[in-house]
């Protein structure tokens, strides 16, 4: 009988190249169609390999979700960017390879991504989405966040609207 492992962990940069695959992976499966054809595919473009290792050495915390020995996913954890909100700690992104949604795994990722956040000392937390991610909508209120915020984002000049979820 197998045994089969998940880890959660922070990145090393020899993960860069299986990084990149998770995240060109996860953001064609979320955001094709919500987003516009060739601002997301720059998008995904300018982060290869190269831009994944220098970030694994920070300023962001980057944690990899490991399974059987293949990064599945990831999350960037640290400061909130946005100075107007009381809460210290942001999840910048969580996403998993489109096999690994929904069981389960994104959850164990949020948790020890807020845990890391409050052994960092950073009081309450705040994670942004787009407001037509309906399943991203959906985990952040099942984990206890409450969209109180909204801002919008440009995506070669297009403006979408996402919310801010908080947690204290």
């Amino acid at each position: 009988m197998k045994t089969l492992t998940i880890d959660i962990r922070r990145a090393d940069p020899q993960d860069a190249r299986a990084i990149s695959e998770a995240h060109r992976q996860s953001w064609q499966h979320t955001y094709a169609g919500l987003i516009p054809h060739k601002p997301l595919t720059k998008m995904i473009e300018r982060r290869g390999e190269r831009w994944w290792r220098i970030a694994s050495r920070g300023p962001a915390t980057l944690l990899v979700a490991e399974v059987a020995g293949e990064i599945a996913g990831y999350a960037t954890i640290g400061q909130n960017r946005a100075r107007g909100l009381a809460q210290e700690g942001e999840i910048y992104e969580l996403y998993l390879k489109p096999e690994y949604q929904g069981i389960g795994l994104g959850s164990r990722l949020f948790a020890e991504g807020r845990s890391l956040l409050s052994s960092l000392g950073y009081r309450g937390m705040v994670a942004w989405c787009l407001e037509d991610c309906d399943l991203t909508i959906r985990f952040f209120r099942n984990h206890g966040g409450v969209d109180a915020v909204e801002g919008t984002e440009d995506f070669g000049g297009a403006a979408l609207k996402k919310l801010g979820f908080l947690w204290n």
